[in-house]
């Protein structure tokens, strides 16, 4: 089979196609013909060098993935060959055949073609992990996603809706908020101070949750916008890891949670009930047309150099897609 090989360290020249062995499947897994994969940050910080995949793994970059079943291993009982699915890898989603944990794949929701089915995994797992499993969110409550217009931010806005909540979000210009007005009250905070707008728009009261991918350098606005009992998940630090002058007084005034995760992090029966929940509350919604991905380029398997060139740099809106 093909596959994206990280060669060194760097920029998107150091992804190269390269040849090799179909992957072998436990007897939990299944073997995947890849038609379409998503890309991701993560994906971007291993080729820098900065999120190496845990030891035991496929070094192949990609963590979600689109196809049908080429093989089943003897304990999966859920699927067959054929069968049209997506699904949460481990690693190896650039290539065009991919092994995955049965537990960590889904059926394709009828009326979703395969490149947005594989643009629903990575960022579809992570938002109901944190938003709606850690951040406890409920119907009527106000939440503040950070990064709108990435991939995490398109989805969490659109499950945010989906789910009830009042939904503020940050962009980086303007043109993002007119693409995105439909799906939340957008802040350019490259104009604006959004923790200022957020307290005008909300009259002074804030907000109950907030989904945030910045980290350190946005902590104490944060904490600053949030309600009592309010809950802050954080789940990248694109912003830095260190904070500094943080008063814990306000937070323990607020009664505030502060959490956050990584999927990568997870084990296998954590994804699993992930997986089941998905299927149940948000598989319906999106077999109505509701919820689903955007879109915003797609890209054959050997210009894989500009698909990460198009998340690099930071001008898209959703989600990017490789296929085979």
């Amino acid at each position: 089979m093909r596959f994206v090989e990280i060669t060194q360290p760097g920029g998107p020249e150091v992804l190269k196609i390269v040849e090799g062995e179909r992957p072998t499947i436990e007897k939990h897994e299944v073997l995947i013909k890849v038609h379409a994969a998503g890309v991701n940050r993560p994906d971007i910080l291993q080729r820098q060098g900065k999120y190496p995949m845990p030891k035991g793994l496929t070094p192949i970059p990609g963590l979600e993935v689109s196809g049908t079943i080429e093989a089943v291993g003897e304990e999966v009982t859920t699927y067959k060959v054929g069968d049209a699915v997506c699904a949460l890898t481990n690693g190896g989603g650039y290539a065009e055949f991919c092994a995955v944990p049965a537990a960590q794949t889904l059926p394709i929701p009828m009326g979703i073609s395969f490149e947005e089915a594989a643009a629903i995994p990575e960022t579809f797992f992570t938002v109901w992990a944190n938003l709606l499993q850690l951040g406890k969110a409920r119907s009527q409550e106000t939440v503040l996603i950070h990064g709108g217009a990435s991939g995490i931010g398109t989805t969490a806005m659109a499950l945010s809706k989906e789910f009830g909540l009042k939904v503020l979000a940050t962009v980086g210009d303007d043109k993002k908020i007119e693409q995105l007005a439909d799906s939340a009250t957008l802040i350019n905070y490259k104009k604006d101070d959004f923790e200022e707008k957020v307290k005008a728009l909300t009259q002074d009261q804030g907000v109950d949750i907030i989904l945030d991918i910045v980290g350190a350098s946005y902590f104490n606005k944060n904490i600053n916008l949030l309600k009592k009992d309010g809950r802050l998940v954080i789940i990248g630090f694109m912003g830095g890891n260190l904070v500094n002058n943080f008063d814990i007084t306000n937070m323990m005034v607020k009664r505030i949670t502060i959490t956050g995760s990584t999927m990568r992090g997870r084990n296998l029966e954590e994804k699993r009930v992930i997986a089941e929940q998905l299927k149940e509350k948000v598989w319906p919604a999106l077999e109505k047309g509701h919820c689903k991905p955007i879109i915003y380029a797609t890209y054959p398997l050997e210009e894989i150099a500009k698909a990460h060139e198009c998340l690099d740099t930071g001008t898209h809106i959703g989600k990017v897609v490789i296929t085979m």
